[in-house]
């Protein structure tokens, strides 16, 4: 008895001499300051997870920090604690002092869970999903490999109360070394960068005077994504402003307007707290309209300066369409022209009929599940931002009949972008899930700023331009408000041009008749620079 007292002292203060802590003997001497330790370190990790990145991970540089930190902090917890109990404890701490740390972020990935609805489904695993397989799995690892080390240091009589899976030699090699080559695999595919194709001459090579690349800028304190593509950086500049908020489309924009790249470098601007500028999101505080309008008008700034142009070509769709009225209204000296898509004009009176138009379509096709579901929500402006989303899955139904260009599915099926471009090359692997996250995130902070406008009111006139691209197909709650906007709209020039098989990206679905019309009307009107 004594010599076994005597092995397991030895051994409690040697675990306490690996840590360099020879003071913490007395807490690894038992089992509960062993769970207190590793308890400890992983609830404190996720807690200041939770002050530095309140919603994960936002980039590639920052989910590889976390996956490192977390398999660190696992290894810590299981060293300490070397039963299987560990691999469970330590996330489940972690992950409890993250939430409670990170209590008044706002938007669905971040929100207590609403799983009856798809958008609810969604939002958790974009959020809490993609936290566990990037944080929690490496510390849950990390663990497992923990345990393994501080078994060496248990007593024989302990060692043989451990399960054989955990330390046994082929088992626990095997399940350690499969985990392992996983989070390697995902750890590389999340450092590959993102890239935009380079422009192709007739040679195949990259065409000489040519631009196309992916670049940060700082808009606003805050480092914003950028893309810009053109055959010649001597063209006029178009900024494309993405609709939403919180949408992105560098993929889309790329493969639908690449032949405008003859004529126009074409920019695409991930904006503050979207896609590849996620990081921007925080603090949420600098999630305003006002802020959005400066954005955008810095961005115009930047493009002349580096451009040499005097004015740059505005070009907005559905919320980009709302943020580029208003970007013009405050500085259109900066601005040859404003181009509006799928024009919006009143969310707030819009989001008023399509609430009527959804109860209508669900009393016809007799789905009372739907109608019971928006009725809970009540009439718009809506408290909770998953009935716009449920809104949104309705938008098919809602449409007029109409058949979209050959031209725009034929390009759209070559290109293989996925669902919300997904698939495409602009974005890496994390980036593919901002996409995602950040348009539901982004939504639920910006939308309701914007229940206060009213072009019809607001915006009387305009000092440039204005060309509207209007579809006959579009929901009747956005397209009625538009052309009454249109009608009344005072500008230097203003041109309406309709087609009759398009909704609500009309510059997008008719990108071949919108080329010229912008070759051929718009630049011999507005740009100094013929």
């Amino acid at each position: 008895m004594a010599t076994r007292t005597a092995s397991m002292g030895q051994t409690k203060t040697s675990r306490g001499l690996v840590f360099g802590l020879p003071l913490l003997q007395l807490v690894w001497s038992t089992q509960i300051g062993q769970i207190a330790v590793a308890v400890g370190v992983s609830a404190g990790a996720g807690f200041l997870l939770s002050k530095v990145m309140p919603r994960g991970p936002a980039n590639s540089v920052q989910t590889l920090i976390v996956m490192a930190a977390c398999l660190a902090v696992g290894l810590m917890a299981g060293t300490a604690h070397p039963s299987r109990w560990v691999i469970l404890l330590a996330p489940l701490a972690h992950i409890a002092a993250f939430e409670l740390g990170r209590i008044g972020a706002v938007g669905p990935t971040v929100d207590l869970p609403h799983l009856d609805t798809t958008y609810g489904i969604l939002a958790f695993v974009l959020g809490r999903g993609f936290h566990a397989v990037v944080g929690l799995l490496p510390l849950a690892y990390g663990a497992s490999l923990g345990v393994r080390i501080g078994r060496h240091f248990l007593s024989v009589q302990e060692l043989s109360s451990r399960p054989a899976f955990f330390t046994g030699p082929v088992g626990g090699w095997i399940f350690t070394g499969l985990v392992g080559t996983a989070l390697l695999v995902l750890a590389v595919m999340i450092a590959l960068p993102a890239k935009t194709p380079p422009i192709l001459g007739p040679d195949g090579k990259p065409l000489p005077g040519s631009v196309a690349e992916l670049t940060m800028v700082p808009l606003g304190g805050h480092n914003q994504a950028i893309m810009v593509r053109g055959h010649s950086v001597d063209n006029p500049v178009l900024l494309y402003l993405s609709g939403g908020p919180g949408q992105t489309d560098l993929p889309f924009t790329r493969a639908l307007l690449q032949d405008m790249e003859k004529d126009f470098i074409i920019v695409g601007w991930d904006q503050r707290g979207s896609g590849k500028s996620y990081t921007a999101f925080e603090p949420v505080s600098t999630m305003t309209l006002d802020q959005a309008i400066r954005d955008t008008i810095e961005l115009a700034d930047y493009l002349r300066r580096r451009f040499d142009e005097e004015k740059i070509y505005l070009l907005g769709e559905s919320w980009g369409a709302t943020l580029g009225v208003l970007a013009v209204q405050r500085q259109p000296d900066r601005f040859y022209a404003f181009i509006g898509s799928g024009q919006m004009v009143s969310q707030r009176e819009t989001d008023r009929l399509l609430y009527q138009d959804v109860l209508d379509l669900a009393r016809r096709t007799g789905n009372d599940a739907l109608a019971k579901k928006m009725l809970s929500y009540g009439e718009p402006p809506y408290q909770d931002s998953l009935a716009s989303m449920l809104v949104f899955e309705q938008y098919d139904l809602l449409y007029k009949p109409h058949e979209l260009p050959k031209a725009y599915v034929e390009r759209g099926l070559a290109a293989d972008l996925g669902p919300w471009g997904i698939k495409g090359s602009e974005y890496s692997l994390v980036e593919k899930v901002n996409v995602l996250r950040a348009g539901l995130d982004m939504f639920s902070v910006m939308y309701p700023q914007l229940q206060g406008l009213d072009f019809r009111r607001d915006v009387p006139s305009l000092d440039v331009p204005v060309y509207i691209m209007d579809g006959a197909a579009e929901l009747t709650s956005r397209r009625s408000l538009a052309l009454e906007w249109y009608e009344q709209l005072e500008a230097p020039i203003k041109r309406i041009f309709t087609f009759e098989n398009s909704t609500h990206s009309t510059a997008f679905e008719q990108f071949e008749a919108f080329h010229k019309i912008m070759k051929e009307t718009v630049l011999p009107e507005t740009y100094l620079g013929n």
